[in-house]
């Protein structure tokens, strides 16, 4: 046993450095500089803290940074975020306390960030479409004891505690300097000691089912996880970065530390607008754009003159996670362009699951693709036993990424180190995962369990639906039945009947909607979730 415990622990050292090398994360260097960054790596562990030291050390002064108020790089920005750790810390603020960051797409994101990391810190990361009372209610709930904010959100602050520090972030990309500006201005740049313990993420969950919980999690130990996700979304060194999906969520955040540890560019833009992000896709030459799927749509719903001229043509890798990725939009945005699209489903709690690149959506655009290794997963019943080959289960994950459990105190379902995502799914005679829907949304119609989330992404592939979303309600003949509201791609493109008609040709005739509701648009959070109880 000893020896296959061995024999698994150099397969799988070997197989994370083939997927660093592969990537360029390890590669040749002075002898001196490797020294540096082994010695960075084996004091501050892998936290972005220690991303940013090192990438300092190794790309020095190439662009990181690229906003609406110029560029930083690798060098400047570990600067920066050492001066200002240091002046947070004359503030009182150290170790484990509470640094919120209530930001857009910018700089300030991540240098608040970089600097919660240098000092040991917990930064919790602020929904930019929270309403006043919500933003008192998690600050106080949490109780960060410095907020760091864009300008535009000052007034939402007025009824959070007035012992919490505000720190202005961004004042619009203009010339003068923001708050945060002047305090780098008042510190010194000089490295920091590495804290006792690594710092820790609040990351909020979407709230689509209730108030935003705060999801904790610690910097993982060792490159596993991130070995296992490159293996799988060809990323490389020195490549260009358009995140366009808020960086207060799980996915841009994590994309920003992927970034630091690939020595990439990240460009930037504090308020998403689908022409211009193609814009920025053409101008920087990007190799990567990461988003989640309702920006690809309002991409692609851009009208022709919109689009004039725009190529993409060094774009990679086009990286979507955050909410569910509807049918054959995976298929549309290739065959506009290219076969770049890799799709990650994860939640907050368990991070990432499965990875569907372009192989596995141009043979069914509603995958969720393969497990990345290192990564598990488990279909149970409702009494937590596997199901059966082929058949629906709840989904279940394990791997070092998972969160800590909710600050609250309560946690997610677990079962023998697996945590569940609150999805159904099954795997296919394919061997990949497809998601059925949420565990909460099964109705029982007639007697027969009837997952919406399958019938969702049928008329979703449809050619004249855009995006659909699909909820049981009551029914006094069968019990409960689907109710369907549907976003046209032309109004009066199709009708109830059609609709109707398409999903008994291709599903059981009673999972086929009672009722077909024709709207606009279907309500959304920041990160492009579907609020279904705003439909209800």
């Amino acid at each position: 046993m000893l020896l296959d415990r061995l024999a698994r622990t150099v397969a799988e050292g070997g197989f994370q450095l083939k997927v660093l090398a592969e990537t360029g994360i390890v590669s040749p260097m002075r002898p001196d500089r490797g020294a540096r960054v082994l010695g960075t790596l084996i004091k501050g562990g892998t936290t972005p803290a220690t991303a940013a030291r090192i990438a300092a050390i190794k790309h020095g002064e190439r662009p990181f940074i690229v906003d609406e108020a110029g560029s930083l790089s690798f060098s400047e920005v570990d600067l920066r975020t050492n001066a200002l750790a240091r002046a947070i810390a004359r503030m009182g603020i150290g170790e484990g306390d509470g640094i919120a960051i209530m930001c857009r797409n910018h700089r300030g994101f991540i240098e608040g960030n970089l600097a919660a990391s240098k000092l040991g810190a917990t930064a919790l990361f602020l929904n930019t479409m929270f309403s006043g009372p919500q933003l008192a209610e998690v600050v106080e709930r949490e109780g960060p004891k410095v907020l760091i904010h864009d300008a535009e959100f000052t007034e939402l602050l007025k009824d959070v505690p007035e012992d919490v520090i505000r720190i202005v972030a961004w004042e619009g990309g203009g010339a003068e300097p923001s708050g945060l500006d002047l305090l780098i201005a008042s510190a010194g740049d000089e490295p920091l000691e590495f804290p006792a313990h690594a710092a820790r993420f609040i990351i909020l969950t979407s709230g689509t089912t209730g108030s935003p919980k705060g999801a904790q999690r610690s910097s993982p130990d060792g490159l596993g996880g991130l070995a296992g996700l490159l293996d799988l979304i060809p990323h490389r060194s020195g490549e260009t970065m358009v995140i366009a999906a808020p960086l207060f969520h799980s996915w841009g955040f994590i994309n920003s530390v992927i970034a630091l540890t690939l020595g990439a560019t990240v460009v930037l833009e504090s308020r998403f607008d689908p022409a211009r992000t193609m814009k920025l896709v053409d101008r920087h030459s990007a190799d990567v754009l990461v988003a989640v799927p309702v920006l690809l749509q309002r991409i692609l719903g851009l009208a022709p003159e919109d689009t004039v001229g725009i190529r993409a043509g060094h774009l990679r890798i086009t990286t979507l996670s955050g909410s569910a990725l509807p049918g054959g939009l995976a298929t549309r945005w290739m065959d506009r362009y290219g076969d770049s699209v890799y799709s990650l489903y994860g939640s907050t709690e368990v991070a990432f699951a499965a990875v569907a690149g372009p192989k596995q959506l141009r043979i069914d655009p509603t995958t969720a693709g393969f497990p990345p290794r290192g990564t598990s997963l488990r279909l149970v019943d409702e009494a937590g036993g596997d199901v059966a080959d082929g058949e629906t289960g709840r989904i279940f994950v394990r791997n070092n990424m998972t969160f800590e459990g909710y600050t609250g105190g309560d946690d997610k379902e677990r079962i023998d180190g697996f945590t569940s995502t609150g999805d159904v799914g099954h795997f296919g005679l394919d061997g990949m995962l497809y998601i059925d829907g949420r565990d909460d949304e099964m109705i029982v119609s007639g007697g027969e369990n009837v997952y919406p989330g399958e019938v969702e992404d049928l008329i979703a592939g449809h050619d004249d639906v855009i995006e659909v979303a699909v909820l049981g309600i009551d029914d006094e003949k069968f019990g409960q039945v689907l109710k369907a509201w549907v976003v046209p791609a032309d109004p009066g493109a199709i009708d109830e009947a059609r609709i109707k008609a398409f999903v008994r040709q291709n599903l059981a005739s009673y999972k086929t909607p009672k009722e077909v509701v024709f709207i606009d648009e279907l309500p959304r959070n920041a990160t492009g979730k579907i609020l279904k109880r705003a439909l209800e």
